[in-house]
This record gives structure tokens, sequence and C-alpha cells, in this order.
């Protein structure tokens, strides 16, 4: 590391380079392209990964997105953004086309090629393949709201470089999540990682899969599968009694608008639990009613035929799950009747969610001065910047997840990140010319009617 590298001194630091943080990066460089020479932004993101990457194990061909192409990167910040998808499509003469589509919902593959395609014109702001390993104050730099960024190179376990910062935003993502008492080996896998290994399956050999979950992917799993493997037979195993609905409809959507993010703020803590309770099945183990009705089809026809090859245990539960040397042991156990099947299968996938990292492990003594609520909480002001203890002058600002509580559900999700992109960029603007300030009160409007 060099002695310029050593005392520079950054704006911005990002931890992880998703969809948040690449919103994030969008709108700094937007913003140094008009600002003044001493108005500009000085960023940069370290991201674990060699090259920009967003699920890329469930990139299935026909999988569309759940989200409306305007809530892209930019559009709702800003919607003459050169970097919005439309700008996209016709940097790849691809406009007139999708406007003949007539789909609000493009395919996943093509959205990630456009995150790829923006992730491209600010890769001067990201470094690849380094993974930020501890934060701390920096030495001297307190007074100035200072941190430092331990950061590994991937590519070699022994070269790390230190970063200074005014202000830190973690986005470090979500992490696959297992049932309780399975672990991930060469036949059990989390969906993630279904295209990375799909390939190693024998299509003529396979003869059972075992899909576990009741969600989008868990039933894109399913549905891929069983058209892949013509001969295999795909077991879908869940609790519930069906596959539940997305709640997709215009009124319920609106808890996804920027505005609504406001009013869960400003919400009593009751209020808050209650909207997540109404509203968890806009996004929580649901699936498009699309996809739901193909895979009854499909359920139907069979029945028709008499060759089954798609069966659906459901109130049921993977009671046991053994390898052995050619498969996995798989007991399913009625929910009901408490029978017990046994089924051999080659493959188990576990489309069982994910979990969020916990955003304070990596901060270290810094994460000791970040204030908590009486749950245990972290306290998160609205412009998604953490309440820290005094003497702690640094901006710590969230993305992801861990923000649910004090945010809404639009937290982990693509819905919201252009317009919160802008808030934090905002903050740091702000706070850059009044270093110390009490954040400001949010307020109730009244209602009108």
């Amino acid at each position: 590391m060099t002695q310029a590298a050593q005392e520079r001194v950054y704006d911005v630091v990002g931890v992880g380079f998703g969809p948040s943080n690449l919103a994030l990066a969008v709108a700094v460089a937007e913003h140094n392209a008009v600002a003044e020479p001493a108005d500009r932004i000085t960023a940069r993101f370290l991201e674990r990964q060699p090259g920009f990457g967003w699920h890329r194990g469930m990139l299935i061909d026909d999988a569309t997105m759940q989200v409306s192409f305007l809530k892209d990167l930019v559009t709702l910040r800003d919607p003459t953004s050169r970097f919005s998808f439309l700008s996209y499509l016709h940097s790849r003469g691809r406009l007139v086309d999708f406007v003949n589509h007539k789909n609000l919902f493009p395919l996943r593959v093509e959205f990630h090629d456009y995150f790829e395609w923006a992730a491209g014109q600010v890769g001067d702001l990201v470094s690849y393949g380094r993974e930020a390993v501890a934060v701390r104050v920096a030495a001297g730099g307190e007074a100035d709201g200072q941190v430092e960024v331990e950061a590994r190179h991937r590519a070699g376990a022994d070269r790390r470089e230190l970063l200074r910062a005014r202000n830190l935003v973690l986005a470090t993502g979500l992490r696959p999540r297992l049932p309780d008492g399975i672990s991930a080996s060469a036949r059990i896998w989390h969906n993630s990682e279904l295209l990375h290994r799909i390939g190693a399956v024998d299509q003529n050999r396979a003869a059972r899969f075992v899909v576990l979950g009741a969600g989008q992917s868990a039933a894109e799993v399913t549905a891929f599968l069983h058209t892949r493997f013509p001969r295999a037979e795909v077991c879908a195993v869940f609790s519930r009694y069906g596959y539940s609905p997305a709640d997709d409809s215009p009124f319920a959507n609106r808890i996804f608008d920027p505005a609504a993010v406001d009013d869960f703020y400003a919400a009593p803590e009751e209020v808050k639990a209650a909207l997540m309770r109404y509203h968890g099945n806009t996004n929580y183990s649901v699936v498009d009613v699309d996809l739901i009705e193909d895979l009854y089809r499909r359920v139907y026809r069979e029945k028709v035929s008499g060759a089954r090859r798609l069966r659906v245990f459901n109130v049921s539960r993977p009671a046991e799950l053994v390898e052995t040397g050619d498969g996995v042991r798989v007991t399913v156990e009625d929910l009901v009747s408490g029978e017990h099947t046994v089924l051999r299968a080659d493959v188990v996938v576990c489309a069982t969610g994910y979990r969020p990292d916990d955003p304070l492990s990596l901060l270290g003594e810094v994460g000791e001065r970040c204030r908590r609520d009486r749950q245990g909480r972290v306290e998160v002001d609205r412009d998604y910047r953490l309440r820290t203890s005094a003497p702690l002058r640094s901006g710590i600002y969230l993305q992801g997840r861990a923000t649910e509580h004090s945010h809404g559900i639009t937290s982990s999700l693509l819905s919201n990140g252009a317009v919160r992109a802008g808030e934090i960029l905002r903050s740091i603007l702000d706070r850059r010319a009044e270093p110390v300030r009490s954040p400001r009160p949010v307020t109730q409007k009244p209602a009108t009617v």
C-alpha cells in the first residue's frame, strides 16, 4: 500500500456492491458530473465477488422480475437519468422491441445485464475481489469523524489495505438460510446455487429431486427441474396447503411507495408490526399467480395422463435428511396424519430463504458505539444513518433488511433503491457542510379529508 493511498480520506466507503450500493454509486457519479470540484464526493466501494453478480444462481432463462422496470436504479429518483433501464435498452438496440412486448416485468437475466451495464459505467468507484474484514475508529481521526476500513484481497489472503472514510455505507446483503439441522453438501443445495451446480447432474440418470419451500424461488426451481429433467420426478415439500399468491394489487403495492417509508418510520411500534403482518404477502413466501397456475396445470395434466412426475407434499415437512452413497434419503412427515413417506432423491434443493448479515459484526469497537432499542435492534435515523454515541462523528449508513424494523418492507427490495440512494447521498452532502447536527424530527402530517 502506497503512502498516498494511506493518506487519502474518502467521503464514502461502501461495503458490498449489489443493487443498493450500485444505485448509490450511480447517484454519486451523477452528482459529481454536475458539481463544482469542491462539492464533489470521493467514494470507493468494496465487493468480495470478482465482478458484479446478483443472484446469478437463479437467473433461470424464463424467470421474470417481480417489480416494474421503472423501479430501476434511478428512475424514481431522476426520470431523466442516463442510467435508466430504458437508456440501457436503447444502448442494446432493444427499446422498440421492449415497447412492443407490452410488459412491465423484464426477464431476470435481462435486468441482471442492465445492472452489469450500469456497474460498468461506474467501475472507477468499485474494487472487486475486496472483502471488508474490520472497521475501527481511525487513529487520530476521531475528531474529524473518520473510520478506517480494513479490506482483504480475495486473490491473496495476505494482501490487505486500509481505507479511511468519513462515511461508511453497509450493504452486505443476505446469506442463504437452510432448515435447522440441515447442512449444504454435494447433494443438498440452497437454491442460490442452482445454476452453478445443475450442470453436473446427469439428465439421463437423475430419477428424483426434492424441493423444500413454498415461496417464489421454490416454485421457480420446481418448474425448472420438472422441465429440464423430463424423466425425473420432482417432489415439492412445504407446510402450507398450497402455494400462496403474491398480492400485487395496486392498493397493496402502495406499501412500496417512497412516501410509505415516511409513514412507516413515523408510525408507533404496534402500527409498524401490524403493517408488516398485513402486507407480508406482497413479498414473503408468496408466488406469482401465473406460476402457481402453471404448476397446477402440470399436476392436473399428469393426473389425466397417468404419468405423474410432479408430486406436491403439502402440509408436510422434511423430518429427516440422510445422505447415502448414491443420494439423499428424505423422510417427509404429513403434519395432519403424522404418516411418514421415504423418498430417495438425487438432489435436495432448499428454497428456504435468506438471513440478513448482522451489520454490526463487521464494526467491532465502532459497533459498540451504535445505539440499540429495547429489543436490541439498531436505532436508525430517517436518512438510514445509525444513531451513535458521542464522540463517534462518522456517518454509518445501512442499506438492507437491518432497517426493516424502522423503514419497512422495502428495505431489502429493489422498489425503493433509487430513492433511498438519493436520500443517503443528500444526507452525506448536508452533513459535510454541517458535520455535527441533530437529526430533524419526523413530524406527522395532518390528514386531509
